[in-house]
């Protein structure tokens, strides 16, 4: 009985997942070791300077495209695609769930709508694979990353992108754009990293993301009579470690995304320095490390998606060696 009874997802889903967020990962730490060079003049050395790191970005950039090209063909091209686009799709349920629930946080309703009832204890029925908060996350990180990569290609083709805006203020304008939708991501992205690494249901790491439905255990067999039909989260225990590790990442969280808001206002030349200096020096010690946390944190939830997929493998190789025993045990039970 474990958090993973309930929300499964197929083998293709996982693996695009993990590869998404390692690409994505990449475009951020390269991304903003471009736009905060003061700050982060440690981050660009280690990827061999200004030419090594814009170079890395470019080599993410392509990769988000190619996924995302392959996603979409999965998409249209494939029954099962077909089946997880409409599932994504929001409707009138999701809308009453989001009013229901907002009339809950202000004490208007006496409990949350069933369809939010993700991780509450209730049976796999009735809760969700789904939640309104869950499409809105999908259809916002969608919308999101194909405005990024629509803005970084133009970008990327700095004649190309003059000629579209017509002049050289119209070009950087629509860099600026490129630059704050980066910076809506980042605090999507940390406060993803949060919820899903340190939800206490799933401390440390959503295992449901990386170990795909065809192994993923769908029954109950060891549990008390009357729980069977749970989703298990009512006989999770939490970790002794969680609170101290949870309360420390929530400041974090919160410290990085301010850091980065502001440093993306007084940073000169935003996004994009008009001089990339690497050690060229930062103007506030308290800021260079707030954006130092921001780049922490998301460090941390790269660690985890990695950890993720180790754990994924060892528990597939776990899989694989029950397999091949339970024939020879009862093939001996027949003698």
């Amino acid at each position: 009985m474990t958090n993973l009874d309930h929300g499964k997802f197929a083998r293709v889903t996982t693996i695009f997942h993990s590869l998404l967020a390692l690409d994505v990962f990449a475009l951020f730490f390269t991304g903003y070791a471009v736009m905060f060079n003061d700050e982060l003049w440690w981050l660009i050395e280690l990827m061999g300077g200004s030419t090594g790191v814009l170079a890395v970005h470019r080599l993410a950039g392509m990769t988000l495209v190619a996924l995302t090209s392959f996603w979409i063909a999965l998409m249209v091209l494939t029954p099962g695609g077909r089946g997880s686009f409409r599932e994504v799709i929001p409707s009138k349920v999701d809308i009453d769930a989001m009013i229901q629930d907002v009339r809950f946080a202000l004490g208007r309703a006496d409990e949350r709508h069933p369809n939010a009832r993700q991780f509450s204890g209730y049976t796999a029925e009735d809760a969700p694979l789904l939640t309104y908060v869950g499409k809105g996350v999908i259809w916002i990180f969608s919308i999101e990353l194909f405005l990024l990569m629509i803005s970084g290609l133009l970008i990327w083709s700095k004649t190309g992108l003059i000629q579209i805006m017509a002049t050289k203020t119209a070009a950087m304008a629509f860099v600026v754009f490129h630059g704050l939708l980066g910076v809506i991501m980042l605090m999507g992205v940390m406060f993803h990293i949060y919820e899903h690494g340190f939800h206490p249901a799933f401390y440390p790491v959503e295992l449901k993301a990386f170990i795909p439905q065809d192994i993923t255990p769908s029954y109950h067999g060891d549990s008390p009579e009357g729980t069977r039909d749970k989703t298990g989260i009512d006989r999770l225990a939490l970790s002794p470690s969680w609170k101290w590790i949870a309360n420390l990442m929530g400041v974090f969280v919160v410290v990085g995304i301010v850091s980065v808001l502001i440093g993306s206002i007084f940073d000169e030349g935003y996004p994009v320095p008009r001089e990339l200096a690497v050690g060229g020096g930062p103007t506030n010690v308290l800021l260079t490390i707030g954006i130092n946390i921001g780049i922490l944190v998301l460090f941390v939830g790269l660690v985890l998606s990695m950890y993720g997929n180790v754990l994924r493998r060892r528990y597939e190789q776990q899989v694989r060696k029950e397999r091949r025993e339970t024939p020879m045990a009862d093939g001996q039970g027949d003698d």
